[in-house]
């Protein structure tokens, strides 16, 4: 069977993985969540425990989360390592650098304003003090994000990669939650202009958004959540 990535709208950071998959370019399937709703009820637990996207169906019918651990196993299977790089090389280890640092300090930069929008008590002084500290980590994250990046086109290379597709799912959450302006950081900024240009990160933005589009084609399905659930959680 073709792999299943269940990801999550609005604006989830698992939108990177389906770019990914399309850059990879082998078949696979998707499943489109919605986070405020689907999976707040009690059968997604029964998918992922932690209610989260995304969550990740092998090829052998599998149930893989956790952004960093979905990566690897497109990795190890990228044999023409068009979304990653020969193992134990330096790239490799850039890549898993930039992954690693995107997955856990700069997106958890972000976890006080996610609070302060999904906030159902009206304490204005509280939610202004989360917005207030999550903008202050978020801006030093991008600080030291823009710090990392070389002269490279994309994070690592002359073309995207796992790394550019953790990066695009993640970082357009400075514009949604207004925290400052992109061109601030002008070589992240670059690097975020050509990813929203790409085809493939315009497709998983339209799918997301609920939009039909064509992809590359490697794409074999949208599944309802509900067979999902019925045919893999455990």
């Amino acid at each position: 069977m073709e792999p299943i990535l269940v990801y999550g709208f609005p604006s989830g950071s698992s939108m990177g993985l389906i770019a990914a998959l399309e850059w990879l370019g082998k078949p696979y399937q998707l499943c489109r969540v919605d986070m405020f709703g689907e999976m707040q009820e009690p059968a997604y637990k029964k998918l992922n425990p932690r209610v989260e996207t995304p969550v990740f169906i092998t090829d052998d019918g599998e149930v893989l989360t956790e952004s960093m651990a979905i990566a690897l196993w497109l990795a190890v299977r990228d044999d023409r390592h068009r979304i990653s790089f020969e193992p134990q090389s330096d790239q490799a280890d850039r890549m898993h650098q930039f992954m690693a640092f995107i997955n856990t300090g700069f997106t958890s930069a972000f976890g006080p304003l996610w609070t302060a929008l999904e906030m159902e008590d009206d304490d204005p002084a509280r939610k202004e003090a989360l917005r207030k500290l999550g903008k202050e980590a978020v801006i030093e994250r991008h600080d030291r994000l823009e710090e990392m990046i070389d002269k490279t086109p994309y994070l690592v290379s002359e073309r995207p990669t796992l790394a550019d597709g953790f990066l695009i799912g993640v970082a357009r959450w400075l514009d949604f939650h207004d925290v400052a302006e992109k061109s601030r950081w002008p070589k992240l900024a670059a690097i975020r202009q050509r990813l929203e240009e790409d085809p493939a990160v315009a497709y998983a933005s339209a799918l997301e958004n609920g939009e039909r589009a064509q992809g590359s084609g490697a794409c074999q399905d949208h599944l309802d959540l509900s067979e999902v659930i019925q045919r893999f959680a455990k």
